[in-house]
């Protein structure tokens, strides 16, 4: 099990590709519509530097977040209020100075997180989260939404095993992609067996189950990221409710997508 301390030491270095890539961008390239509805690249890192400092607000102050939380309240629900209250003043932004707004967002993280503890919690939208659950929140959202970018642009940024943060997520989640759809949490076992970026294997599960998903991690961490759809990816999918689970995966947190 890593510790915080190792999580964003990943989280900072998954922010530095991404801040690599979108360094190569030109002005026209920020404006590139994605495959999320509605947002161009630059919404897409104008999403990460809203969260990036609020996240950062989360650990420093959480009486201010959970002031900031109750003016966000109103738009909860609905698609283009949450856009105009957490991308509206990037949107005002060209390219390079919405760069730099990242980067000072982030460093904020990157100060703030430098004090939590393995057993410190940080209050978020949702449920309170774990601070290495709360890293690794924001290192699969970098990573995601870097995914997003890097389709739009033609960018390729190299998958490494940080992706063992992403791949454990998508794993310990199954049971939530459930819940957010108010279905029942299946009882069958369903073990995962990654081949990790540098060849190593990852086993999630128990590795005697008879349902399985096989492949590359970086094949399902884009499948649990909503970045491809299974039938897209080399992965193997051994079973009814490995198949189930592989076509609705939801890693993160908000509305079933």
């Amino acid at each position: 099990m890593a510790t915080v301390g190792e999580v964003r030491s990943d989280l900072l270095a998954e922010q530095d590709a991404l801040d690599a890539a979108l360094s190569t961008l030109d002005e026209t390239e920020w404006t590139t519509a994605t495959a999320s509805p509605r947002w161009s690249v630059a919404d897409q890192v104008g999403h990460l530097a809203f969260f990036d400092n609020t996240a950062a607000l989360a650990i420093t102050d959480p009486d201010g977040f959970k002031a900031h939380l109750g003016e966000m309240m109103s738009s909860f629900g609905d698609d283009l209020a949450v856009d105009e209250a957490t991308l509206g003043e990037f949107r005002q932004m060209d390219g390079h100075t919405l760069l730099t707004a990242w980067r000072a967002n982030r460093a904020k993280l990157a100060d703030a997180s430098a004090s939590l503890a393995d057993d410190d919690r940080v209050i978020w939208y949702g449920p309170s989260m774990g601070s290495k659950s709360f890293l690794t929140a924001r290192l699969m959202e970098c990573w995601a939404h870097g995914q997003d970018v890097a389709a739009a642009t033609g960018r390729t940024i190299e998958p490494t095993d940080r992706l063992a943060h992403i791949a454990r997520l998508g794993f310990i989640t199954r049971g939530w992609s459930y819940i957010n759809r108010k279905l029942d949490v299946p009882d069958t076992e369903v073990a995962v067996r990654l081949t990790a970026p540098s060849g190593a294997e990852w086993i999630y599960g128990n590795e005697a189950a008879a349902e399985s998903v096989t492949g590359t991690a970086l094949d399902f961490c884009r499948v649990v990221t909503q970045r491809a759809n299974i039938d897209d990816t080399e992965l193997t999918v051994t079973g009814p409710s490995a198949r189930d689970w592989m076509e609705l995966a939801q890693a993160f947190a908000g509305p079933p997508t």
